[in-house]
C-alpha cells in the first residue's frame, strides 16, 4: 500500500474520560480516560470492527485488508465534539 488509509476521529468528553468515534466508520467506537489514550485505542478498536465484519461476512470498509498493517492506516483527530 503506497499511502496509508485515513481515518478521522473525533473526540467527545464524556464522564471519566472520552469517547472516541469515526464520521468513516460509524461502528467505530472506543475510549480512554485522557485525550491521548483515547485515539491510541482506536487501533484496537479497528481491528475488533474489521473482525466482525470478515467473521458477518461482511465487504470490509474503506478498502482495508481483513489485518491491516499498522503502518497502513492513519488516524487523524479532526475534531473535538
Amino acid at each position: 500500500m503506497d499511502h496509508p488509509i485515513r481515518i478521522p476521529l473525533t473526540l467527545q468528553p464524556q464522564l471519566g474520560g472520552y469517547a472516541v468515534r469515526s464520521p468513516e466508520l460509524p461502528a467505530l467506537i472506543t475510549e480512554g480516560e485522557t485525550e491521548a489514550e483515547a485515539p491510541a485505542n482506536a487501533w484496537d478498536a479497528l481491528l475488533a470492527l474489521l473482525d466482525a465484519y470478515d467473521h458477518l461476512g461482511r465487504p470490509l470498509p474503506l478498502g482495508l485488508p481483513a489485518v491491516p498493517d499498522r503502518s497502513a492506516v492513519e488516524f487523524l483527530t479532526l475534531t473535538r465534539a
